[in-house]
């Protein structure tokens, strides 16, 4: 029996009889079209439709969203892999109650470490999927080999654009590398579009059904728009402050935005084909990735 098939047995045996946590994973094709931003805001209006959520900083090198909850973490992953903390110890409790867990390096060490310690440490892991209804994992930005291990992983991918020809370019770079990527399931994976900083709502549109076009002419794989996210003074105004909109300026066009995407993302009935894996699964695709890939 290979490793492979050792913590797919692990990952069965953990999940017998228990809730899995929804795991949604947020990128961008490129910087600064609000990734990080439509993770804690989308967090927030799923704390309020009565979720528990965690945000995983996946974005190593950079601390987006600690700097938006306003404050600093004590631990990081690097500290269960290494440090022999406990999942809950390295969760950061930041406004209304959504938790954070800081990637740092963590991730990229996964694998070199031996069979024993990823079995300790995957059902360390196992123990979100009791704590959090919905895990949001903020992912780099860009098609790295890191960013699309995360993709890979995750049965529902949100990705962000905007209206800048760069980004329009920039994500379907993303989603090209994303299709061509040897584990990526087209049955298993779900592909969502958010456009960010738009003008109106048409212009949002527009830009979903032209990057659709091209999407499903020659990648052949079928994406789906979830909504629009408005240019908002008063957003740029709650980022200075480092607060989410969603809690700083509710009423905001921005916020209310949010909101709607939330609800929808939340409507069993839109939402039939999405399943629950849970954070056991999704980091075992990615450490048994690195091994077969290593």
């Amino acid at each position: 029996m290979d490793q492979a098939e050792q913590l797919r047995n692990i990952i069965k045996a953990n999940n017998v009889q228990k809730p899995l946590a929804r795991v949604i994973t947020v990128t961008s094709g490129k910087g600064g079209v609000g990734k990080s931003n439509t993770a804690i805001n989308l967090a927030i209006q799923f704390r309020k439709l009565g979720q528990r959520v965690i945000i995983l900083d996946a974005d190593f090198g950079l601390a987006n969203i600690e700097i938006m909850f306003g404050t600093v973490p004590k631990h990081n992953l690097c500290d269960l892999i290494y440090q022999g903390k406990s999942i809950r110890d390295i969760i950061t409790w930041g406004p209304m109650e959504v938790g954070f867990i800081s990637g740092g390096s963590g991730i990229a060490g996964l694998s070199n470490l031996s069979r024993n310690y990823l079995v300790s440490i995957i059902r360390n892991l196992s123990e979100l999927d009791s704590i959090a209804d919905i895990i949001i994992v903020d992912t780099g930005a860009g098609i790295s080999d890191a960013v699309l291990e995360f993709l890979v992983a995750s049965g529902e991918i949100l990705v962000v654009t905007t209206p800048e020809p760069t980004s329009i370019t920039d994500t379907y770079s993303l989603v090209k590398a994303l299709r061509s990527h040897p584990r990526f399931s087209l049955e298993d994976s779900q592909v969502k579009v958010i456009a960010n900083k738009v003008e109106s709502q048409n212009e949002g549109q527009a830009l979903f059904n032209k990057l659709n076009a091209v999407v499903g002419r020659y990648l052949k794989l079928p994406i789906s728009y979830l909504g629009s996210i408005p240019q908002d003074t008063q957003l740029s105004k709650a980022v200075m402050q480092q607060m989410p909109v969603s809690l700083k300026a509710p009423s905001a066009k921005s916020a209310l935005a949010y909101e709607a995407i939330a609800a929808r993302m939340m409507n069993k009935e839109l939402n039939k084909g999405v399943a629950r894996r849970g954070m056991t699964a999704f980091f075992s695709h990615i450490v048994t990735g690195k091994k077969n890939n290593g």
